[in-house]
C-alpha cells in the first residue's frame, strides 16, 4: 500500500467524523440494520476503496475481476455487483424477463411480449424499508402470490406456473412467516421441472454458499451487512442469468450502478471473509452476551435468555423480556437506552411482544462494557425519562 494511502487511513481513523457532522455517537446492539449504517466496514475494504479512489480503471474489466471473486466466495458460476441488495433483486428479476436481449432491456419496464410474472409465497412478501413487491414490480413484472399468509402447498406453486412465469423469488429473512411455507428445495424442484429459475433474497445471511448448493439459480446478498463491505448488492449464480442481470445497467439498472470504489471495497470484503476467523468472532460475541446477562440478573422485573438467529445464522442474541408488573415496557426501555449518553440502539421491532434483543455482532472494542453500564444506569432511573418521543427502529420497517 502506498505511504500516502496509509497516512490518509490513519488520519481518517483519528477523526470523530460523527461529531464534525453533528451526529450522535451511537452504539449499535440492534444488528446489521441499514437505518444505523448496516455494519462496521472491515479495514481491507476501507483500504481498497481508498487505494482505487484516485485511479482510473476500465469498469468492464473491474466487474469481470469482481465476478471471479464472487464466484470463488459463493460457489456460483459468476457474480455481479450493484448498488444494494434491493437493487440486486430488481436486476436479477429483470434479467429473467429479458435475458440478454438488448432491446428488451432498453424497453423495461414495458414488458410487452415478455414473460412477466414473478411467483412469491405470500408469507415472503416482506418489507425492509421498502416492499419486496415494489422492488420486483419496478421491472414491469407482476407479482403472483402463492398460498396464504399462514401456509403454502406444492400444488399451489405448481399450478401458479404459466407460460408467462419468468421466475420465482424466495426470501430468507426473520421477517418472513416462519412456519408452514414451502422450503427452498421444494420451490426449486417444482420450478425447475417447468424451466422456471429461482432467485433467493439472502440479504442478511451469513451463508454465502448454501443457497446455490440447495438449488437456487441466483442468490442476492448485501455487501455491507455481515460482510462488512461498502453499501452494495451481490448477485451470484448461473452465468447466463448473472450476465442478464448485469446487462440491466443499460436500462433500469443505470440508477443502481456502483462506482469503482464500491466494487473494489466489496471484493476486498469478500476476500477477507474467506480468511476470517469466524470462531474467534463467535467467542467475542458470546463474551458480550454473558456480560450483559450478568448485569441484568439484578433486575427482578426482567428475564433474559440467549436466542439463536431464526434463519440459522451462526450467532445468538440476548432477549430481554419485561415481566408483568414492571414499571417498564419493552418500548420505554428501548427508548430510554436510545436517549442515553452514549445512546444504545437495541433491536426493538418486536417490543409489542414484550421484549427487546441485544445483538453483539457490531461492537467496537470496549463497547460491550459501555452497554452493560448503560443498561444498569437506565434501569435504575425513574421510568418517566422514557417519554422521549424517539422514533423506534421498528417504525422504519427496517429489516436486518
Amino acid at each position: 500500500m502506498q505511504a500516502d494511502t496509509i497516512a490518509a487511513l490513519a488520519a481518517a481513523a483519528a477523526r470523530d467524523i460523527r461529531a464534525e457532522l453533528g451526529l450522535r455517537p451511537i452504539i449499535n446492539v440492534s444488528g446489521t440494520m441499514t437505518v444505523l449504517g448496516a455494519s462496521i466496514m472491515v479495514p481491507q475494504a476501507v483500504a481498497a476503496m481508498a487505494a482505487i479512489a484516485g485511479e482510473f480503471v476500465e469498469m468492464d474489466h473491474l466487474h469481470r475481476a469482481a465476478s471471479k471473486v464472487v464466484a470463488q466466495a459463493t460457489g456460483g458460476e459468476a457474480g455481479f455487483i450493484t448498488a444494494s441488495c434491493a437493487g440486486a433483486i430488481t436486476l436479477a428479476v429483470a434479467g429473467t424477463l429479458t435475458g440478454d436481449r438488448l432491446l428488451a432491456i432498453e424497453r423495461l419496464p414495458d414488458t410487452s411480449g415478455l414473460k412477466n410474472e414473478v411467483l412469491v409465497q405470500i408469507g415472503h412478501l416482506v418489507g425492509y424499508g421498502a416492499s419486496l413487491q415494489q422492488t420486483i414490480e419496478m421491472t414491469g413484472a407482476r407479482v403472483v402470490t402463492v398460498g396464504t399468509v399462514s401456509g403454502a402447498h406444492a400444488y399451489q406453486l405448481d399450478e401458479a406456473i404459466t407460460a408467462n412465469t419468468a421466475c420465482a423469488v424466495f426470501v430468507v429473512s426473520h421477517m418472513t412467516v416462519q412456519y408452514a411455507l414451502l422450503a427452498l428445495e421444494d420451490v426449486c424442484r417444482i420450478c425447475h421441472a417447468k424451466g422456471v429459475p429461482v432467485i433467493v433474497d439472502a440479504a442478511s445471511e451469513y451463508d454465502l454458499r448454501g443457497f446455490l448448493a440447495r438449488g437456487a439459480d441466483l442468490v442476492v446478498y448485501s455487501g455491507h451487512k455481515f460482510l462488512g463491505g461498502p453499501t452494495t448488492g451481490i448477485v451470484a449464480g448461473r452465468a447466463p442469468l448473472v450476465h442478464a442481470a448485469s446487462l440491466q445497467n443499460r436500462g433500469i439498472g443505470r440508477g443502481m450502478k456502483v462506482g469503482k470504489e464500491s466494487v473494489a471495497g466489496v471484493m476486498a470484503a469478500l476476500q477477507a471473509w474467506m480468511k476470517r476467523d469466524h470462531a474467534a468472532i463467535r467467542l467475542r460475541e458470546d463474551a458480550a452476551l454473558r456480560l450483559w446477562q450478568a448485569c441484568l440478573r439484578q433486575f427482578a422485573d426482567l428475564s433474559c435468555e440467549c436466542v439463536p438467529d431464526p434463519t440459522g445464522n451462526p450467532l445468538q442474541r440476548l432477549r430481554v423480556r419485561v415481566l408483568p408488573g414492571s414499571r417498564w415496557t419493552a418500548r420505554t426501555l428501548a427508548d430510554a437506552l436510545a436517549t442515553g449518553d452514549p445512546p444504545v440502539m437495541v433491536r426493538d421491532y418486536q417490543t409489542d411482544l414484550g421484549y427487546v434483543d441485544l445483538d453483539p455482532c457490531n461492537l467496537h472494542p470496549g463497547e460491550a462494557e459501555i452497554v452493560a453500564r448503560q443498561l444498569a444506569t437506565r434501569l435504575r432511573e425513574p421510568s418517566e425519562i422514557t417519554q422521549c418521543g424517539i422514533a423506534p427502529l421498528s417504525r422504519s420497517g427496517e429489516c436486518a
